[in-house]
């Protein structure tokens, strides 16, 4: 992935899949893992292979970003005339928003996780002629031996995750990844970045008092840095009293107990400073804020709100986790994880005008590297290095190529 964004195409020019260069070494390395992996004496290799669907299986039920990355995917390979089905658990959110979006599925009954990874090896055994997409460790432990699987790991693998990791891949056609931090966790694995949808901001409404609103999209806990950044609301407003405001965005999702108390006693003090709305739609969160704050302080994979805050031409602070620079690139700023001191002065700096938050080289970067056409045109590239059959190449390619220049 460049780390320089390719030159903002004038707003009337349609920015297509065609528009999106894809290196051929990275189309390259993944007809080498698909000869790697194919069967021994298999006439079939590389590219000569051909699958005439993609089955796409969930990790889980519930929505997470992985999850919201195989709707996209699935969008996607529909758009690209790719026969596609999500393998979903029966009665989930998941599969919900897989037939809201018109998706074609298959729905596998599942109370827990261990019934799901029955349940999807049992249906992998007999499933027809087609490539399995293992979207997440749980399907790719699950139909692990099966034949034509691709996994995609969203997740930074480790302990005895790292291990379940090495072993679920086995004979795989191809692995991947969000980010080239990852692929450093993932040995012999492809980058295939998220995307993200194309997000305008309406007016945004500055806030009455005329504070300064930070805010934080994403599960409220201490891995995402939420007790940092309160650390660092209480020193800006210990230096500037009054001038700053939180808005915290989201909840403490899977949080363990310990952490959460933790998590609120770090709270406590600005309480009085922060707004806390729960889950809310993205595009609605970025007209009510002045900037976002990513202070995760584990290895991020990848970092899609840090992404839809550049497509929305939000200033934007990350800390240096995992591939939150890679994500934001040479011109984002970013302070090094776990210091609230070091926040604030970058908080600091961006509000008083300073320092510049480079919104329109973030956008240049989303619009080149993260936008629905840069994942398409990735898709793209990838299903026709492993064989995957499609309909019509030239109406698929017409087709994405419509579709993207109505956002523009």
């Amino acid at each position: 992935m460049s780390d320089v964004a390719r030159p903002l195409h004038a707003a009337a020019t349609p920015y297509a899949v065609d528009d999106v260069d894809v290196s051929s070494a990275w189309k390259e390395e993944i007809a080498a893992q698909a000869v790697r992996a194919a069967p021994r004496g298999s006439r079939q290799t590389g590219t000569a292979r051909r699958f005439p669907r993609v089955y796409l299986a969930a990790n889980n039920g519930g929505m997470g970003g992985g999850e919201v990355m195989l709707l996209r995917i699935a969008a996607v390979l529909r758009d690209l005339d790719v026969d596609v089905t999500a393998v979903l658990p029966a009665s989930s959110s998941v599969m919900a928003a897989a037939v809201r979006e018109g998706l074609p599925v298959i729905g596998l009954p599942a109370r827990n996780r261990i019934l799901w990874m029955c349940a999807l090896r049992w249906w992998s055994r007999t499933r027809p002629e087609g490539l399995l997409w293992c979207n997440g460790l749980v399907p790719a432990a699950a139909t692990l031996g099966h034949r034509d699987r691709l996994v995609h790991l969203h997740q930074r693998p480790s302990g005895l995750r790292g291990l379940i990791s090495t072993i679920a891949r086995h004979r795989a056609v191809a692995t991947l990844v969000p980010s080239t931090a990852m692929a450093e966790a993932v040995p012999h694995a492809l980058v295939l970045p998220n995307w993200t949808d194309a997000i305008r901001r309406a007016d945004p409404r500055p806030d009455d008092n005329g504070h300064i609103r930070i805010g934080f999209l994403g599960r409220l806990g201490l891995d995402k840095g939420v007790h940092v950044l309160a650390a660092a609301a209480q020193l800006l407003d210990e230096c500037m009293p009054g001038r700053y405001r939180l808005v915290l965005a989201g909840e403490p999702l899977f949080v363990p107990e310990a952490d959460l108390v933790q998590m609120e006693e770090a709270l406590g003090p600005v309480a009085h400073l922060t707004h806390r709305p729960g889950w809310v739609d993205a595009a609605e969160f970025f007209d009510t804020v002045d900037l976002l704050v990513v202070p995760s302080v584990v290895e991020e994979s990848f970092g899609l709100v840090a992404a839809e805050a550049m497509a929305a031409r939000v200033p934007l602070i990350v800390s240096d986790a995992g591939a939150l620079p890679e994500v934001v690139g040479p011109r984002g700023a970013i302070v090094p994880a776990g210091d609230p001191v070091a926040l604030a002065e970058r908080i600091a700096d961006l509000t008083a005008g300073s320092g510049s938050p480079h919104r329109g080289s973030l956008f240049e970067r989303w619009f080149a590297e993260y936008s629905p056409a840069a994942g398409a045109a990735r898709m793209l590239t990838l299903i026709d290095a492993l064989g995957v059959q499609r309909n019509s190449a030239e109406s698929s390619r017409h087709k994405t190529s419509k579709a993207e220049s109505l956002w523009v």
